[in-house]
């Protein structure tokens, strides 16, 4: 056998079907596809024009991030964090986001992305929060990363003067041409039909959308009640509350990823449950949001009930993926009092395995296995964190983080190197994005506010 890289001597978590992790293990793979995986001392005969020495290194699936605003960096530690939710994007969150010029936003995705690739997350599912789409895309295009990015999407016509039926028909024919320049037909970064979610969007553009996805294979992903608001202006409006809402517009199954679902109540989860929906938890963001997710979070239920939940990291705060694991392995242990809830296996499945499923994703990346894409993690167990390396699936979720990240392949380019990403010129990075970052805080007119002066 014929390889372009082995990687060889190091631990491998491969997430297969038998989950196996093989110490004194390694990796070969040609092209963007794996061709072995097992014992270095098994792998020793085949050929490849590079070796890498993996004897220092932990090998994981590349992370799957399953809802990150991808433009929000900019932004990033400006809001204050003790403000009521509505207020917080009424008068923060949204209008400095939509002050953002096309090139402001196209750094800021860059900025984003330079974080995950850091820290391991080879895949992402953008959170429909985009404005400057076409400049986004071109952006990140060659950033080596593999994603599906939505534009930021809503027709409620909020204001009683407004054309509801061209909300509608423009809303809709934005994602049609969406999909027709950026298809998912093999490129790594494509177009998705996301909905911003809560009530933003009306019946109509619902059905259009969920048609629109299952004709074309995409999925839809959505904001749907991490705080009271969604459900009590869906009973106010309708009824019923939002998820039972959907179901009734016949708009559950799988090509459908709602995000957050903090305040659903059992029948709720019922309904997800029996649709094959996907649910993404943000567990960093509802933490810091108040969102009240310990006491009100049924996802230990949706678990039970065999709903398909994975991660993400929401804002600009953080978009490291291995801090969101551990949040994960300890926050429904606490709330339930229960040690046997989301244990660390079933946090990393959610990041890889579970992400991948929400992205429609599954025969081809999450786990480390012939045939799947080489999107491999090497992780620097010459760390303190590291050693000793007893049980390499706990230490991963409950000692380490993204800041151990050694190298990152996606599609076996390898696109990190000695913690640095090789496709993006950091040092201009860092730059330009502080200089945007202060040109678009500056014309806000938004003070910053801070416990202690900053002088």
């Amino acid at each position: 056998m014929q390889a372009d890289t082995i990687i060889t001597g190091a631990t491998v978590i491969t997430m297969d079907a038998e989950r196996r992790v093989i110490r004194n293990g390694g990796i070969a793979f040609s092209g963007d596809c794996i061709v072995a995986v097992g014992k270095a001392a098994d792998l020793a005969a085949i050929e490849a024009r590079e070796v890498v020495d993996g004897s220092r290194f932990l090998l994981t699936p590349g992370f799957v991030n399953a809802h990150v605003h991808l433009t929000e960096t900019l932004i990033r530690g400006f809001i204050p964090g003790d403000l009521p939710f509505d207020e917080t994007l009424g008068r923060w969150v949204i209008p400095l986001y939509k002050d953002h010029a096309p090139a402001e936003q196209a750094v800021a995705a860059k900025l984003a992305i330079a974080a995950m690739l850091r820290t391991g997350t080879t895949t992402f599912l953008e959170a429909g929060t985009v404005i400057a789409f076409d400049e986004v895309m071109a952006a990140i295009a060659e950033t080596g990363i593999r994603g599906r990015v939505g534009r930021w999407t809503e027709d409620r016509a909020w204001d009683p003067a407004a054309n509801a039926e061209a909300l509608t028909r423009n809303a809709f024919a934005a994602l049609e041409r969406d999909l027709e320049a950026y298809p998912q037909d093999g490129r790594r970064i494509a177009a998705w039909p996301n909905l911003i979610g809560h009530m933003t969007a009306t019946d109509a553009l619902w059905r259009c959308v969920t048609d629109l996805a299952r004709r074309t294979g995409t999925g839809v992903s959505a904001h749907m009640s991490p705080v009271a608001g969604d459900s009590a202006w869906y009973l106010a409006q309708t009824g019923k509350r939002a998820v039972e809402h959907l179901s009734d517009l016949g708009v559950l199954g799988p090509h459908l990823n709602l995000v957050h679902m903090v305040h659903i109540d059992a029948r709720e989860a019922e309904l997800v449950a029996a649709s094959g929906a996907n649910v993404t938890h943000c567990p960093d963001a509802a933490l810091r949001g108040g969102y009240g997710v310990t006491r009100r979070g049924l996802f230990p239920e949706m678990a039970a009930a065999g709903v398909n939940i994975a991660l993400g990291t929401d804002g600009a705060d953080n978009h490291d993926m291995m801090r969101v694991m551990a949040l994960m392995a300890s926050l429904f242990r606490d709330a339930r009092e229960d040690r046997s809830l989301f244990p660390a296996h079933a946090a990393l499945e959610m990041a890889t395995l579970n992400g991948a499923k929400v992205l429609g994703l599954s025969d081809s990346i999450g786990a480390l296995a012939v045939g799947m894409k080489a999107d491999i993690v090497a992780h620097d167990i010459r760390r303190p964190e590291w050693v000793p390396l007893n049980n390499p699936v706990e230490q991963l979720v409950a000692s380490a983080d993204g800041r151990g990240v050694d190298s990152v392949w996606v599609d076996g380019v390898r696109v990190v190197a000695d913690h640095r990403c090789t496709l993006i010129d950091e040092d201009a990075l860092w730059t330009e994005g502080q200089a945007m970052a202060e040109a678009v805080l500056g014309r806000s007119g938004l003070p910053l506010v801070s416990e202690w002066p900053i002088i």
